[in-house]
């Protein structure tokens, strides 16, 4: 493969590599390919694109900054440089896929959208959307992760979203997957399915990415400019199932010598730890035991915790154009008071598994002193302020 057909479309299959396809339910063939033949049209559409910039821009607060980490830089060694997606309406990037998918489902007269949230960030984000385009929504969300982010189910609620328990399997993320798939089952008639990230069938997987592209298009410019032409020696994401990294990734993958490193949970790296298999309509890498029977993912954070990866990141693992690491819980609660500490920052958790990654690397091989890194900043702490008191003050 070229570095030309880095991050392009992977054609009517959904393949990135020996990963992606499509494996759904002979009731949901029919409309992922309804949505494949939508978002193509509407993605050659100008008008379309004009819209979507526009209210990215005027309600989203489109272009978030890159900004410079000049406290945390001197004390590691390393310039630190975040794209500020926590910035956006919302609070997360979430929102540039959720405005994305919603104008495209109105486009193809749907009334409702459905989602599947972790971190409550997709859910708020979905529901925010439903509101701006007037349509009812719901969003699945594990028992668990609605007991740790109470905030964001109260916002869901707030915005006028039925927010709907999953008490079966481990009652987090995957479980939620698996009741909105269920439920686009019985009402892909006025129903869009609006998935987070850069998973499931296809064509979810491009789609998504081509609506987060946005962020590594934008970052690599204001990068240049900040650093006077050049590029960062690494830009570092967290990843789940990975959108916030496929769109920042997007931006550098094809024509910068910028290293990748995508950072997942430790009780979650499924390219880490995983095999290749078969969930949620994709072919991806995947936490299984030799069976093939699906692991529970654990995390501090309830964006990470999921037993897979997108494909198209397990396409860039496989041919090492992207490096995927992990961090701990404890390097996580670490990182994310380092980061308040010293620029008066507090991150998301997902987000905060990426400064874990590089304070942890800095001064190695893998992030040489006096090298620069791009950091994404995928999202706000806010949400999780009330779950790290707890875990620091128990």
């Amino acid at each position: 493969m070229t570095p030309t057909e880095l991050m392009g479309d992977p054609g009517p299959g959904g393949c990135f590599g020996r990963f992606g396809g499509r494996f759904v339910p002979e009731a949901l063939v029919a409309a992922c390919v309804d949505l494949e033949q939508a978002f193509r049209a509407a993605w050659s559409d100008p008008a379309f694109r004009i819209e979507l910039d526009r209210l990215l821009r005027h309600y989203g607060g489109r272009p978030t900054p890159v900004s410079r980490c000049p406290r945390l830089s001197e004390e590691i060694g390393v310039e630190v440089l975040l794209k500020r997606e926590d910035l956006t309406h919302t609070g997360s990037h979430k929102l540039n896929n959720v405005v994305g998918q919603g104008l495209l489902a109105r486009r193809m007269g749907k009334s409702r959208l459905i989602a599947e949230t972790g971190a409550g960030q997709h859910g708020v984000a979905t529901a925010t959307a439903a509101a701006l385009f007037d349509m009812e929504c719901v969003v699945y969300m594990g028992e668990v992760d609605i007991g740790r982010q109470e905030l964001n189910v109260f916002r869901m609620e707030l915005l006028g979203a039925e927010v709907r328990p999953v008490a079966s399997g481990s009652r987090t993320l995957k479980d939620a997957v698996n009741e909105a798939l269920r439920d686009w089952v019985g009402s892909v008639v006025d129903t869009h399915y609006c998935l987070g990230s850069v998973m499931g069938p296809h064509p979810y997987p491009w789609m998504v990415r081509e609506f987060q592209r946005v962020i590594g298009e934008e970052a690599r410019e204001q990068c240049r400019e900040l650093l006077g032409g050049g590029d960062p020696a690494l830009v570092v994401a967290c990843a789940g199932g990975g959108s916030n990294a496929a769109g920042i990734f997007a931006g550098f993958a094809d024509d910068t010598a910028a290293a990748l490193v995508a950072v997942e949970a430790a009780g979650g790296a499924a390219l880490t730890g995983g095999l290749p298999g078969v969930l949620h309509g994709m072919r991806s890498a995947l936490l299984q035991d030799e069976v093939g029977q699906i692991l529970e993912a654990e995390s501090i954070s309830a964006g990470l915790d999921y037993p897979g990866i997108g494909p198209e990141h397990a396409h860039l693992a496989d041919i090492g154009r992207a490096r995927y690491h992990s961090a701990t819980d404890q390097q996580v609660l670490d990182a994310f008071q380092v980061l308040a500490r010293t620029e008066g920052i507090i991150p998301a958790l997902e987000s905060a598994h990426a400064i874990a990654w590089v304070l942890a690397n800095a001064g190695t091989d893998e992030l040489p002193l006096g090298s620069t890194v791009l950091v994404n900043l995928s999202g706000r702490g806010d949400k999780d302020v009330a779950q790290v008191r707890d875990l620091l003050r128990p």
